[in-house]
């Protein structure tokens, strides 16, 4: 359990180091002023999205709640020995026998005080420590999936749009509705049989092999890169497509600029121009991705963890939902929920940072309350 916490401390400082270093970044290239503005205006937000992630977690509780199934239909269909008095009573050791509204109540306190509860599974484990063990992985994954998707996509996104109508322009749009009309698990399937039933160059499933104790350190590094490559593989063409094509329309916007002309007819070199000052004001479509694809961090991908078996929050979270575990479904759902709402905040944070018309718009709503 030490090592699953230490795992994800560590997991969630970098990233949270990240973000901070890049808000830092932005936030260097702007007055004291408008950085107070933002923060009043992220700060009043904040207590809006709080009401927000309430109704959030009674409309999910309400559901899995009123779903049909439960636990100790799992529990006691199978078993002949489970009578009436035997359901009856594990209702009651579960709460289940009280009032659909007390039951919310009663979680809400525990969760009030960070307490997930236990799982409903065998093993009665405490949430948190079921989450702590496969976050980590999930973070790391989609960390590397995303990492990979932006450097590749946004200068696919910028050349596309300065050559428009040109060779790669088709080729990336051909290759980008590709992309689109693939769904993620037939392509993992495919590539698995090519590459791991046909050619036997990498391995079907799984995060590492049986000897994977024994290797030394270049060999665990190199096993586990040939175990992750299909994954991450297919789950960068699914993202890539998208990003790749709002770029690319960003910046086409962008270049029909009148201070994109001006820059122009000063003489700058064609790669200043892109670079510099079209490509900073084409990021807004990237952020709002970037913000939704938050929650993707935690929650992970639920049919591609399950079709290459590798242990995430997706995997786990669909276990949870077939075993109708609810304190572990609520975890999750809680858990993305917050993140959710945390990209979506500092989505909003970063558009301020990157669009001087969204600076201009708080300093007129400041004017005007004054």
């Amino acid at each position: 359990m030490n090592t699953s916490y230490f795992s994800l401390a560590r997991a969630l400082i970098i990233l949270v180091l990240a973000t901070g270093f890049l808000v830092w970044l932005a936030a260097s290239c702007r007055g004291r002023g408008e950085i107070i503005a933002l923060g009043n205006r992220m700060a009043r937000k904040s207590l809006w999205l709080l009401l927000v992630l309430f109704g959030i977690t009674v409309v999910s509780f309400t559901v899995i709640h009123l779903a049909p199934g439960s636990p100790i239909d799992i529990e006691t269909t199978m078993n002949p020995l489970a009578d009436a008095e035997a359901q009856k009573r594990l209702a009651e050791f579960y709460g289940f026998d009280k009032p659909l509204h007390i039951q919310y109540a009663d979680w809400l306190k525990r969760i009030v005080q960070l307490d997930f509860g236990n799982s409903m599974s065998s093993d009665s484990r405490l949430v948190m420590d079921k989450i702590a063990e496969r976050m980590p992985f999930t973070i790391w994954f989609n960390l590397i999936t995303l990492l990979l998707t932006l450097l590749l996509a946004i200068p696919i996104g910028v050349i596309a749009a300065r050559k428009r109508g040109g060779v790669f322009d088709r080729v990336t749009t051909l290759f980008v509705f590709i992309g689109f009309a693939i769904p993620g698990f037939w392509l993992g399937l495919l590539l698995m049989s090519l590459f791991s039933i046909e050619l036997h160059w990498l391995p079907i499933s799984g995060l590492n092999s049986l000897d994977y104790a024994a290797m030394p350190a270049l060999g665990k590094a190199l096993d586990l890169a040939r175990h992750l490559a299909l994954p991450i593989f297919v789950a960068t063409v699914a993202s890539l497509a998208g990003i790749s094509r709002y770029m690319r329309s960003s910046v086409l916007e962008v270049l029909r600029q009148d201070y994109i002309l001006t820059a122009r007819a000063k003489g700058l070199p064609e790669r200043i121009v892109l670079f510099r000052h079209a490509l900073a004001n084409s990021l807004l479509p990237v952020i709002t991705l970037l913000g939704l694809s938050v929650p993707g961090l935690i929650g992970g991908s639920v049919i591609l963890e399950q079709l290459f078996s590798l242990p995430g929050m997706g995997q786990l979270f669909y276990g949870a939902v077939m075993a109708r575990d609810y304190p572990l479904i609520m975890g999750n759902l809680v858990i993305g929920a917050i993140l959710t709402l945390a990209g979506n905040l500092l989505a909003d944070f970063c558009y301020g940072l990157a669009d001087p018309r969204i600076h201009a718009g708080i300093n007129m709503q400041q004017a005007g309350g004054e």
